[in-house]
């Protein structure tokens, strides 16, 4: 049995910007987008605003969810983290679950 580590990351926000839909070579959609998240947190009892922005990607028909939405619009991402490229080891959100917070 594989050795399974944690990598679950869910982020609510809004949509920052959406590039195109594109296909991969094998015929799969994929798109790229920024989510922007703004909230108050505890931490160490004591209260914080967060801020941040986080890269995207989504394949398949999560993708295509994503074509019609305009910047703006409040969803909801979850999904697991890996690097962009073998080169640039910067996490990117590989989203596998989009909730709209109202239909777009």
């Amino acid at each position: 049995m594989a050795n399974r580590l944690a990598n679950r990351t869910e982020l609510a926000g809004r949509l920052l910007e959406r590039g195109i839909l594109r296909y991969t070579p094998a015929g799969v959609p994929a798109i790229e987008f920024r989510v922007v998240h703004a909230s108050e947190q505890m931490e160490a009892g004591t209260s914080r605003n967060v801020e941040c922005e986080l890269a995207c990607v989504a394949l398949g028909p999560t993708a295509l969810l994503l074509k019609e939405a305009s910047p703006g619009t409040e969803l909801t991402v979850s999904g697991f983290l890996a690097a962009k490229s073998l080169k640039q080891k910067m996490p990117v959100l590989h989203v596998t679950m989009i909730e709209f917070a109202e239909k777009i």
